[in-house]
C-alpha cells in the first residue's frame, strides 16, 4: 500500500460574488490545483463544491442566502469535474426534514463522496457575518450545544461519507464567547453519533486560516473521535491554488500524536484506508 496524502475539500472559485463557473470552472483553472497539490505532495485531489451554489439545491431549502447563491447547474459540474483528474464531491449542507430530498439529490450522481457540513442552526450561521448567530442573542451554551447536536444528526443521518469541519462553531476564536463548561461535554453527541454512523471526519488545515487559527477540528475532540474508532479525511477547504496543502505539516504531525496512522481514500463512495503521507515542499 502506498502512503498517501488527500485533498478533498476544495473549491474551484473563493466564495466571493461575480465568480461564475466559466471562469472558475476551468481546465486552466485545475491545472493550477494539480500543481499545488504536486509540490505539496498531494497524490489524491478532489474538489467538493457548495451546494448551495447550484438550482438544484433550492429542492431542499428556501434560505435567503441560498436563494441568493443558487445560480449554476450541479449536472453541468458534474460533467465538468469528470473531465478532469479530480475526484468528484460535493459539499452538502445537512438540512434537518430534507434527509430523503437530499438523498434523492446525491444519488442521481456518481460522486466520489459527498461532504457534509453545518454552518447553519436554525435559520443563522455560526460563520457567516450576514446571519451571524450569535447578533442579538449569543447564549454560548446554546449555541455550541445546538451546533453539535445539529452535527450529530448530520453525522447520523446517513447521507454523507466525510463530516467537514466537524467543530466550526469555534471559527471566530475569541470574537465570539466560550463557553465556561468543559467543551468536551458538547463534542460528546457528536462523537456518539460519528463512531455510530462510521462516517469519516475531516481533519482540516482551514480553520489555521481563520480567526482560530486551529486546526478543524481541536486536538481534544480529535481524540475523543480516536477513541472512538472514528477514521480522518485530510483536507484544505482550498478556494485557492496556493491553499492547497496548506499547514499539512501541522495535520500530520497532530494525527501523528493521535496514533492515526491511514487516511480515508474514496471512489464512487467507496472507502478504503491507506497509510499516511508526509507533506513536501515550503510552508506545508
Amino acid at each position: 500500500m502506498r502512503a498517501v496524502l488527500t485533498d478533498y475539500h476544495l473549491h474551484l472559485r473563493p466564495d466571493e460574488g461575480d465568480t461564475p463557473p466559466d471562469r472558475f470552472f476551468t481546465t486552466e483553472n485545475v491545472d493550477r490545483y494539480l500543481a499545488a497539490a504536486a509540490e505539496a505532495g498531494i497524490a489524491e485531489l478532489g474538489v467538493a463544491e457548495h451546494v448551495c451554489r447550484f438550482t438544484q439545491a433550492l429542492a431542499l431549502w428556501r434560505h435567503p442566502f441560498w436563494e441568493e447563491q443558487a445560480r449554476d447547474d450541479l449536472d453541468a459540474y458534474c460533467a465538468f469535474v469528470r473531465g478532469t483528474p479530480l475526484k468528484l464531491g460535493v459539499e452538502c449542507d445537512f438540512v434537518p426534514g430534507a434527509e430523503d430530498r437530499t438523498a434523492a439529490l446525491l444519488e442521481a450522481r456518481e460522486f466520489d463522496y459527498v461532504v457534509g457540513s453545518v454552518h447553519f442552526i436554525g435559520d443563522a450561521a455560526v460563520d457567516h457575518e450576514g446571519w451571524d448567530v450569535w447578533e442579538g442573542r449569543g447564549d454560548p451554551d446554546e449555541v455550541w450545544r445546538r451546533y453539535f447536536e445539529a452535527l450529530a444528526e448530520c453525522a447520523r443521518s446517513g447521507l454523507f461519507d466525510i463530516l467537514a469541519h466537524p467543530d466550526l462553531v469555534k471559527v471566530w476564536g475569541g470574537a465570539r464567547p466560550l463557553p465556561e463548561r468543559d467543551l468536551r461535554f458538547f463534542y460528546e453527541p457528536a462523537v456518539e453519533a460519528i463512531a455510530g454512523s462510521g462516517v469519516a471526519v475531516e481533519l482540516s488545515t482551514a480553520g489555521l486560516r481563520k480567526p482560530v487559527g486551529e486546526i478543524y477540528p481541536s486536538p481534544a475532540f480529535a481524540e475523543m473521535c480516536v477513541d472512538a474508532g472514528a477514521v480522518f479525511a485530510l483536507s484544505s477547504d482550498a478556494h485557492l491554488p496556493e491553499q492547497v496543502g496548506f499547514g499539512y505539516d501541522r495535520a500530520v504531525e497532530l494525527l501523528d500524536d493521535l496514533g492515526v496512522e491511514e487516511i480515508c481514500v474514496f471512489e464512487r463512495r467507496e472507502r478504503r484506508l491507506e497509510p499516511l503521507g508526509a507533506p513536501v515542499g515550503e510552508n506545508r
